[in-house]
């Protein structure tokens, strides 16, 4: 099974606006394939302009900000690749697309590495940005997850939260939380 690591990706078109979206990249030996849903701005700009950088940060209120609408947080330009990278990130990694393999749900983008760069130290686990990365994932698959199973999750993920949440995580549950309820009072109507 391979491994996927969560992280924000930054995107560019062709005229240089910045895409930043949260995804799990897919390490495949020494590269790393974005599976962006079809259809989105991240798999739009891939095709326009073939190169991402991964942001690795553990500020879990980008992840909840940008699946509730906040999709301005600060870049500056790569390194080496034309695209940019946020501005608050732990480390990143610059990336080239080398191959593409299409498919109607998810196509597949298989990225070389260009570049890594770390800019601040790990400061460890915490309960609560685990929470919250978990409940960013299920938000944004609402429509495919049967309701029951998401309030379970959330009923768990709950806990972390209550016991080792601090303001940024508990602002992103909020964020989060408020999504979830919006989108089963809407399907109520």
């Amino acid at each position: 099974m391979p491994m996927i690591r969560e992280c924000i990706v930054t995107t560019a078109n062709r005229d240089g606006k910045v895409h930043i979206a949260p995804l799990g990249l897919i390490e495949d030996g020494d590269n790393w394939i974005i599976a962006p849903f079809h259809p989105s701005t991240t798999l739009e700009n891939l095709r326009e302009n073939p190169f991402a950088v991964a942001n690795f940060t553990d500020d879990v209120l980008i992840f909840a900000g940008c699946l509730t609408g906040r999709k301005d947080w600060p870049t500056v330009p790569a390194d080496e690749i034309p695209g940019a990278r946020l501005v608050e990130t732990l480390a990143h990694a610059e990336l080239a697309v080398e191959s593409i393999e299409d498919d109607e749900l998810r196509p597949r983008f298989s990225c070389r590495i260009v570049k890594t760069v770390n800019h601040a130290p790990f400061g460890g686990m915490n309960r609560a940005k685990s929470a919250v990365l978990e409940a960013a994932i299920l938000s944004s698959r609402l429509k495919m997850l049967p309701r029951e199973k998401i309030e379970q999750e959330i009923a768990y993920l709950t806990i972390a939260i209550e016991k080792t949440a601090g303001p940024r995580e508990k602002e992103a549950w909020d964020l989060l939380m408020a999504k979830i309820d919006a989108f089963y009072a809407d399907a109520a109507e």
